[in-house]
């Protein structure tokens, strides 16, 4: 399945409390069990006034269709064309 990195402009990210972060990551799941199977959030990264996110999903679409039923921003999208890490220089 396709692999896509989303950028949440959201100014004072890095300022968010646990419990902020808690009731947003609790959005985001409600909407992911009503979308079904097809899409899944791996992880996401807080930064000073962003949130990238990782999602798994057939398309852009559907990780836009998330971010609109959630009511998260999604500033841009884009595809994973690969990953790689210290084993790729071996």
């Amino acid at each position: 399945m396709p692999k896509y990195v989303i950028e949440r402009e959201l100014p004072g990210a890095g300022k968010l409390t646990a419990e902020e972060l808690k009731v947003i990551s609790q959005t985001s799941n409600e909407v992911l069990n009503e979308m079904g199977p097809a899409i899944q959030w791996v992880n996401s990264y807080v930064t000073t006034d962003k949130i990238y996110c990782i999602y798994n999903a057939p398309n852009e679409e559907m990780v836009l269709e998330h971010a609109k039923k959630g009511g998260f921003p999604a500033n841009s999208v884009n595809k994973v064309s690969a990953v790689i890490d210290p084993v790729t220089a071996e």
